[in-house]
């Protein structure tokens, strides 16, 4: 039957449940009662037109009419009854659209899965479940220098006090922070089977064991204790977490960052430690750099898998823009095998970032077998602990060169990543180049070592007003003495103290907490050296809160003590060629031909 109406869903007030709804196909239609619940939307029965006379609806009929004279634009109208729940309230009629009410709600639960999930804040680069398990980690003193704990333990702790979903997503994200081949610097140190190249999967998390690198304490939990950033009640309300960590190097960028949202994703290639301290540098000694300026510093991605990276055009156009293709292929040698025959082979050391050995072998035996890809003898892949290496044998008289070529235009050899550095800055998704990136990162930081400062000054002026009240005390030993004597109960020694000497409550309780041997001279002399080293401390605060730029220098000086303690060479090379892409002429064999003119 043909409908000449939209659907309307109708609120139904008076006696009946402020649950219910009534979805209307229009006069003479049949209409479904639905009983929404919080957890379900279950249909109830089907009933005629004529139970939309019990509602208590005072609606003119000329009203209906225009309603039932819709042109079938699926509105959502919602009645609500002014007089409470009994029979004889007055109602109204609203109408919504359904289209927009379906996409505000839409919109609200993508915002939910872009913020809560997918994209990584610039500011810390971490994802929320990251940002998570680190904090977990941290709060079971899973330091660099204590014994591995089970991943299990880890991934209970984070599920049941910070991140209630899955606990293969919280495991995998886990894991994926502890292979080497995954990110450029691994944030946990993993005890077992993590899973590898050729993308077996890892170990039961019952089975591994986990604990926190050295770079992660330095890098992004070393100032958390220190009011440095905001803390969030969790999804009970029963503790609070951080709603970042104070990074103390662009991680974003240092260990990059994929994900995929509703209508939006991002891809971030990894950074090498030294050139982003170095291109840090450069921005906080001169805003107005250029982006070549800070390309001379950090040229290009360096990729946890190394590869030779093809051309500097598309890694321009990434760091300018935010999108762009960066081209990378496998680092290959060519070795003779045997004098005699002089045959060869092609060593694979290297391959492209996020390619799985494994298919890569098999898919270059699949062309071999199907004969598209010819003067290949035998395949083996001979990697092991010390590092990957894949023996490709060619047949006598082959050409490495063209073979490599095939092996770049038809396998993974050769592949592309994507940028598309998308971040969420100031509880917003946004496309960022290079420059922005690193320019949101040193406002983060800024705020950071500002709070740093205050909670430290704060701390060092409180103590500096009980040092300063103990040492009044220590100069005065014999009357304090005789007040404490003469005093009748605790209150009445502290109103005293504080009378004589003009203390405050806190100075004249410290007086009071002084142990006996405290009284010595050579004790009275270490409270008064900590006062002059509150001084020092203070007046060191209060001028680095005065000056930007000293917070600017404490922040490049702490990023280069990272640099200086974990840097590691680049793995991955770069090769100045305009474009990777290669030409039919790349793949034909260059053999001698004789050339007849008639």
């Amino acid at each position: 039957m043909a409908l000449t109406n939209g659907f309307r869903l109708l609120r139904c007030c008076g006696s009946h449940h402020p649950l219910s709804f009534s979805l209307s196909l229009g006069v003479g239609a049949p209409t479904r009662m639905l009983n929404k619940r919080v957890s379900e939307l279950r249909v109830l029965s089907a009933v005629g037109t004529h139970t939309q006379r019990r509602f208590s609806v005072k609606a003119s009929r000329r009203r209906e009419e225009e309603i039932d004279g819709d042109d079938g634009n699926g509105s959502v109208m919602t009645v609500t009854d002014k007089g409470g729940s009994g029979g004889g309230g007055d109602g109204r009629l609203v109408i919504y659209e359904l289209h927009k009410e379906a996409t505000e709600a839409y919109m609200a639960y993508a915002m939910s899965v872009l913020l809560g999930r997918a994209l990584p804040d610039v500011r810390d680069g971490l994802k929320p479940v990251h940002r998570r398990i680190l904090y977990a980690m941290h709060e079971l003193g899973l330091s660099s220098r204590k014994p591995f704990k089970k991943c299990a333990r880890v991934v209970g702790e984070v599920l049941g006090k910070f991140h209630p979903h899955g606990d293969t997503a919280v495991y995998d994200s886990l894991v994926r922070m502890a292979q080497d081949f995954s990110l450029r610097f691994p944030l946990i140190h993993g005890h077992g089977n993590f899973g590898s190249i050729d993308a077996d999967p890892p170990a039961a998390m019952r089975y591994t064991e986990c604990r926190l690198r050295a770079l992660t304490e330095a890098m992004l939990l070393a100032d958390l204790e220190q009011d440095t950033v905001d803390y969030v009640p969790n999804f009970d309300n029963s503790q609070k977490e951080p709603s970042l960590l104070p990074a103390r190097v662009p991680n974003l960028l240092l260990n990059g960052a994929s994900g995929i949202a509703v209508g939006m994703a991002t891809n971030i290639p990894p950074h090498n430690l030294g050139e982003l301290v170095d291109a840090l540098s450069v921005l906080i000694h001169n805003p107005e750099a250029t982006l070549q300026e800070l390309l001379e510093y950090m040229p290009g991605p360096d990729f946890p898998t190394g590869g030779v990276i093809m051309g500097t055009i598309g890694i321009l156009e990434a760091y300018r823009t935010g999108r762009g293709r960066v081209i990378i292929r496998g680092k290959t040698d060519v070795e003779l095998l045997d004098s005699k025959t002089k045959r060869t082979a092609i060593i694979i050391k290297e391959i492209p970032y996020q390619t799985n050995k494994a298919s890569l072998v098999e898919k270059i035996a699949e062309l071999v077998e199907n004969k598209i890809l010819e003067g290949i003898s035998d395949i083996r892949d001979e990697s092991d602990r010390s590092g990957m290496r894949i023996v490709i044998e060619l047949k006598r008289g082959s050409d490495p060169t063209i073979i490599l070529n095939n092996l770049y235009r038809l396998t993974a050899l050769q592949s592309t990543f994507s940028c598309n550095m998308v971040g969420i800055l100031n509880g917003q998704p946004k496309l960022m180049g290079l420059k922005e990136l690193l320019q949101a990162f040193l406002d983060f930081r800024c705020s950071v070592v500002e709070r740093r400062a205050n909670f430290k000054l704060s701390q060092a002026q409180d103590r500096y007003h009980i040092v300063e009240g103990i040492v009044v005390g220590l100069d005065n030993l014999d009357r304090v003495i005789d007040i404490i004597r003469k005093a009748s109960s605790h209150a009445s020694a502290t109103a005293n103290l504080k009378l004589e000497f003009n203390l405050s409550d806190k100075q004249a309780e410290a007086i009071l907490d002084i142990s006996l041997r405290k009284l010595t001279s050579l004790e009275r002399n270490k409270f008064v050296a900590e006062g002059k080293s509150l001084t020092e401390q203070i007046s060191k605060l209060e001028e680095l809160l005065s000056s930007k730029k000293k917070i600017l220098e404490l922040i490049e000086e702490e990023a280069i003590e990272i640099k200086n303690k974990f840097s590691t060479p680049r793995r991955s090379l770069l090769e100045d060629t305009e474009s990777g892409l290669l030409e039919e002429i790349d793949v034909i064999p260059n053999e001698e031909m004789l050339l007849v003119l008639l």
